[in-house]
């Protein structure tokens, strides 16, 4: 799981044209179908796009209403730090927590270690997701940042956050 792989299961192996030669392809739920299964261009890059992972099983979509590709927001409440994100991928049944790379860095938490994803943010989070928001397709920095800090702003901002 969680990496992209032939027929046989065997986990494809970047070229030397691809981001990360001789790498294995790290897969996301969201993906952009226009590209093969075998190119990493395909799947959303979390070194460079903040993103969140909710859980997969069918019931919390469907009290959620929310879809892979929903603009959303997290806000550290250590630092009061803030970043706009988009749901890329589906993670343990009940389980919220996990982001990208790029997320936790957005967040003021660098993650890595001797170029190691080691360490997360571990509480003191809190994430707002707008259901329905997006198109079900990868989006660009720009994008997220502009979609989600418009419908953020009609939701009452940080200092709606700060509220709760």
């Amino acid at each position: 799981w969680a990496l992209a792989v032939d027929r046989d299961d065997n986990p494809f192996i970047q070229c030397s044209t691809d981001p990360c030669p001789g790498y294995y392809i790290s897969t996301t739920a969201l993906f952009d179908s226009r590209c093969v299964k075998h190119d990493p261009h395909r799947y959303v890059d979390s070194t460079k796009i903040s993103y969140i992972v909710l859980p997969g099983n069918g019931d919390f979509r469907k009290v959620t209403g929310v879809k892979l590709g929903d603009f959303a927001v997290v806000y550290n409440t250590n630092n009061e730090k803030l970043a706009f994100a988009i749901y890329a991928d589906i993670g343990p049944k009940n389980q919220i927590g996990e982001g990208s790379i790029a997320l936790s860095q957005a967040l003021g938490n660098d993650p890595l270690v001797g170029s190691r994803v080691r360490r997360g943010i571990s509480k003191n989070l809190v994430y707002v997701v707008f259901p329905g928001s997006g198109n079900g397709q990868p989006r660009t920095t720009s994008e997220i940042e502009t979609e989600t800090k418009r419908l953020f702003e009609i939701w009452g901002g940080v200092e709606r956050i700060k509220s709760l």
